[in-house]
């Protein structure tokens, strides 16, 4: 889940894994998958930062290792 504000002031936590997009419009509009578009106060860049964030958290850290390193 990542937070956002909507346009209205009002704060909301948004399952990341729902984001089809995210358009500046100018205001940040986020499209999900199920089609439902929602306009928040959020910059893009926010956006995608904690988008990063929530999958870093999913899929824990990088290990540096290489499929080669499996053999």
């Amino acid at each position: 889940m990542i937070p956002v504000t909507k346009i209205d002031g009002t704060s909301m936590m948004l399952n990341a894994e729902c984001i089809q997009s995210v358009e500046r419009t100018p205001d940040t509009l986020i499209t999900l998958t199920t089609g439902i578009k929602i306009l928040v106060r959020n910059e893009v860049d926010e956006i995608v930062e904690a988008f990063k964030s929530y999958k870093r958290d999913i899929h824990g850290p990088k290990t540096g290792l290489t499929p080669g390193d499996f053999q």
